[in-house]
């Protein structure tokens, strides 16, 4: 369905800068976020009721993509061996933790951040194109294809 998608390269560029401020104060770095969005698929949900119609992220795969946000954390500076932008705990208390079989929370509470992120991203997308007057034909298109 990427006929659609194909549609709103502009305004989805417009979504990703002015959203650019909500990924700042998030605990994922743009280079996190980056690797997030290409593990997300976006679809309209009830793209036949105009009332009920709304973009909906398709993050099945966001699962895999956990283990590679957990390499560019410790890649960047300030990551384990120093304190990084949110102190997630890295280093010896992840060890510590890691050891007595307490580590898993962190990537499923990461997921989680990473799901809603996503999710308020879809609604602004949503609000840009609904603005705009390209909400009715890009939901119409979606719901022929």
């Amino acid at each position: 369905m990427s006929n659609w998608t194909d549609r709103i390269v502009g305004d989805r560029m417009a979504v990703d800068r002015e959203f650019n401020d909500r990924v700042r104060n998030s605990e994922f770095s743009n280079q996190e976020w980056g690797l997030i969005m290409t593990a997300v698929d976006f679809e309209i949900e009830d793209a036949d009721d105009p009332e009920r119609a709304r973009i909906v992220p398709d993050t099945e795969s966001l699962p895999q993509m956990m283990p590679e946000l957990e390499k560019v954390q410790q890649g960047m500076p300030g990551g384990p061996g120093g304190q990084s932008q949110q102190d997630s705990g890295t280093g010896v208390f992840d060890a510590i933790r890691g050891a007595l079989g307490m580590g898993g929370d962190d990537e499923a509470d990461r997921l989680e951040a990473a799901e809603r992120l996503v999710g308020e991203y879809a609604d602004a997308l949503q609000a840009r194109l609904e603005e705009k007057g390209k909400w009715d034909d890009i939901r119409e298109r979606y719901a022929d294809e």
